[in-house]
């Protein structure tokens, strides 16, 4: 896929699409542009153009920010039915990156502050640098997270670690972000994460495309749920999966001792 974009770099090796957001000047800092570059991105993605990628990085330009939060400067003088479209935009933004059948890595250089750990959590999973830096610091300004922070980070680190940061505007490095389950991994340099991060990109590649889009749709429909729904949940999506070619080819694969050659159908 070959496009361009005004404020976000993309690299597409093979079926990997690495999207750089490029803004250094302002540490990344997630401006309308950034919103609509990025959701014309998952566009794109999901146009026929788009067919060949398997799986997504985002990650920020240079070492200092992944995205050093939303743009103050545009959010200053903005008027509440104005800052209400500038959050329904993010937050549709951030759907759209769950919603799609591929997987989507953040990989957090520096900072992710505000919206830009919001856009983290939006992804399936975050890699990050021993340096970098995890908050949501509304409050110093008299906000509160606007772009899905109230709602993603208790799902991932629970509801009073959720608050307490929310509610201190608190910013945490790295190693307690992995302890607390908010990062999947910590690594010593950004060269080394994009690499960790594309070699995983690379692993679930090679396993049915059909079952990951499954897995992905049904991990996020049954997360909150009580325990009884969230199992129906499972079962019809477990049903649903015995109907597709992946199924068929993975299974004869595995008891004829060979490698599936999967179809994505």
């Amino acid at each position: 896929m070959e496009k361009t974009y005004e404020t976000i770099q993309l690299e597409c090796l093979g079926e990997l699409a690495t999207v750089v957001i490029n803004r250094p000047e302002a540490l990344n800092a997630l401006s309308t542009q950034v919103v609509a570059d990025l959701t014309q991105f998952v566009a794109d993605v999901q146009s026929p153009e788009g067919a060949e990628v398997r799986s997504i990085l985002i990650t920020g330009s240079g070492e200092k920010a992944f995205a050093a939060g939303a743009d103050i400067r545009q959010m200053a003088d903005m008027t509440p039915a104005q800052a209400r479209d500038y959050s329904a935009g993010m937050q549709e933004l951030t759907r759209s990156l769950e919603q799609l059948a591929i997987p989507v890595m953040a990989c957090v250089n520096g900072f992710a502050l505000g919206g830009g750990l919001e856009l983290a959590m939006g992804c399936d999973f975050i890699y990050a640098t021993a340096n970098a830096k995890f908050g949501q610091p509304e409050v110093n300004l008299g906000l509160i997270p606007g772009f899905g922070a109230t709602v993603r980070l208790p799902h991932l680190v629970g509801l009073a670690r959720a608050k307490e940061l929310i509610y201190t505007g608190r910013t945490i490095g790295a190693e307690e972000a992995y302890r607390i389950g908010l990062v999947n991994a910590v690594f010593d340099s950004k060269d080394d994460m994009l690499d960790a991060a594309a070699a995983t990109c690379r692993e679930i590649a090679g396993k049915s495309p059909a079952a990951v889009a499954n897995a992905k749709r049904t991990v996020d429909a049954a997360a909150g749920l009580p325990t009884a729904e969230g199992l129906l949940v499972e079962r019809k999506a477990f049903g649903a999966a015995f109907g597709t070619e992946d199924a068929r080819i993975g299974t004869k694969a595995f008891l004829a001792k060979e490698k599936p050659e999967f179809t994505g159908k």
